[in-house]
Order: structure tokens, then sequence, then C-alpha cells
């Protein structure tokens, strides 16, 4: 019988073998979320992650050649950023009666997400690249690494940032929220969506399908206003 390396060298030469490895290990993570009753701290994509990471790690693969296996996942958050109209035309006229509220916790929440990731980068010594990186880390990913790259920011760093920064909201925005006692719907699933943009918004639905809803309404929004505010903010700050 061929030893388990040898078997693995065979396989890994076939590019479908991480689309196939990411789809199982987000079920794994799916799976083991609703089994611990849908908690935040078992959030998928957060299982996901370490799960292919340790696969990385113990068959020595390059992220280079994951990514290559992997990267209709890639294409297809360009689609599902567009599908952001959906909900957005769904509530439509929601978001008309709420507009000037919505849009003053747009710029707010936006600023605030830009401008606290530079400012404890700057008071921690981060500086050049590293520093730039940090600016569009909620929006969207697609969005994201536009922006990076145009302002002199690295995208592969970038990615790091989103996700993470995705999945931290969506674990802690639940327990936030109910801390602070903001009970609207409205309010809470929009914050999530600019905070935490795709993840936060997934966990937005499983919550509730009023907060889902105004979270994508709320990530849609904030990609666009990030990527017009980021080249300013950049240039007023650097």
């Amino acid at each position: 019988m061929p030893e388990f390396p040898e078997i693995w060298s065979y396989l890994a030469r076939d590019p479908l073998i991480w689309l196939t490895a990411t789809l199982i290990a987000y079920v794994i993570g799916d799976t083991l979320f609703r089994a611990a009753g849908r908690r935040p701290f078992a959030n998928p994509v957060l299982i996901a992650v370490i799960l292919l990471a340790v696969l990385l790690r113990v068959t020595q693969t390059p992220y280079a050649i994951y990514f290559e296996g992997a990267q209709f996942v890639h294409f297809m958050l360009g689609p599902a950023t567009v599908a952001l109209a959906v909900p957005l035309h769904a509530n439509l006229a929601r978001v008309r009666k709420s507009a000037l509220p919505l849009l003053a916790a747009l710029l707010a929440g936006s600023l605030t997400a830009m401008l606290s990731a530079v400012g404890l980068g700057w008071a921690l010594g981060i500086r050049g690249e590293v520093l730039l990186s940090l600016v569009p880390k909620s929006a969207t990913a697609p969005v994201a690494l536009g922006i990076s790259e145009s302002i002199g920011g690295s995208p592969t760093l970038t990615a790091v940032l989103v996700i993470t920064t995705g999945i931290i909201g969506a674990i802690v925005v639940t327990p936030l929220l109910n801390l602070l006692r903001i009970r609207d719907w409205r309010a809470r699933g929009f914050a999530v969506g600019v905070a935490a943009h795709g993840i936060g918004t997934a966990r937005a639905f499983q919550v509730n399908e009023t907060a889902g809803a105004f979270a994508g309404i709320g990530m849609g929004l904030n990609a666009m206003l990030t990527a017009i505010l980021a080249p300013i903010v950049v240039r007023l700050l650097f």
C-alpha cells in the first residue's frame, strides 16, 4: 500500500482537492455550530479557517497552491457582493423612511472603522504598508482588496484583517448589543453589517430576518462609502 505522503502528493495535483477541502471544512464548521446551539463562539467560518490552516500545515502546502485550487470561492465573492442589492430593494420602503438616521449611522460607522484601526495601529508602532492595509478592514473582501491595493496597502494582509474583523464581529455582536440594550432589529443588523461585513451579516440572518436584511444593506453601503472615503482619509493622514 502507498504511504500517506505519496497518496497526498497525487491528490494535491488536482486543484479541485482544495475547493473540496474548503467546502468540507465549512460543512464541519456549520455542523459544530448547529450542535452548539448556534452560539456565537462556534462561528463556522472560524472553525473552517482553523481546520484549513491545520491541513495546510500538516501537508506543508503553500498558500499559493491552496488558493489556486480554491479560487472559485474567491471568484464568487464578486457576485455575492452584487447580490447585496436584493435586500436593499426588498426593504426599499423601510430604508426610505429611515434614510437620514441610516446615512448618519453609515458615515459615523465607516469613519470610526477606518480611523480607530489606523489610530490603534499608529499607537502600537505600526507604519507604512501594514498600517495602510488596516484602513478598509471593515469593507467586504472584494472591495477591501481593491481599496488596499489602490492606497498602497497589502491586499493579502487586508484579506486576513477583513476575515478576522468579520469573525470577531460575528462572535461579539449579539452579547454586546444585548448588553447595550439595543432592541431595534434594524439598528442591530445595520450596525453589524457596517462593522463586520459578510460574516457579520450571516450571523445577523441567523438571529433575525429583519436584522439580516439591514445588515446586508449596511454591508453594501459601507463598501461603497469606504471606497470613496478611504483614499481621502489616507491623503489627510499620511
